[in-house]
């Protein structure tokens, strides 16, 4: 998945927000809190980062060319170290993941303000 796709696809997600920051870095967050990144640091640059379950983070870090992100590693994060590593679907699916895991952390008072549901 490219950045220009990536993008997109994050910001069809309900009340996600977009920053740029770190040298460029692409990153989407909600209520406040980070859920997936798309670097524009270090060899590939354009790679994408996101949070995981804890079983989504044993299972896609035992995967070539998926790799414990750099700095975000103890909170279960994985950055896609090739551009291939996924496909754009299964992608999608961890950054759905990514973002029901960050939303489910708001306070209830959060959610409530920005209309999420949590299941």
């Amino acid at each position: 998945m490219d950045r220009k796709t990536f993008d997109q696809y994050c910001a069809s997600l309900h009340a996600s927000e977009n920053v740029i920051q770190w040298g460029d870095a692409s990153v989407w967050k909600i209520g406040g809190k980070i859920f997936a990144i798309c670097s524009n640091w270090g060899e590939g640059a354009g790679n994408i980062s996101f949070k995981c379950s804890d079983l989504a983070y044993q299972v896609l870090t035992d995967m070539h060319d998926i790799i414990p992100a750099p700095y975000l590693a103890r909170a279960k994060w994985v950055q896609l170290a090739a551009p291939d590593a996924l496909s754009d679907d299964e992608v999608r699916a961890h950054i759905d993941a990514a973002y029901d895991i960050i939303a489910r952390k708001l306070t209830r008072a959060k959610r409530a303000e920005l209309g999420i549901v949590v299941t």
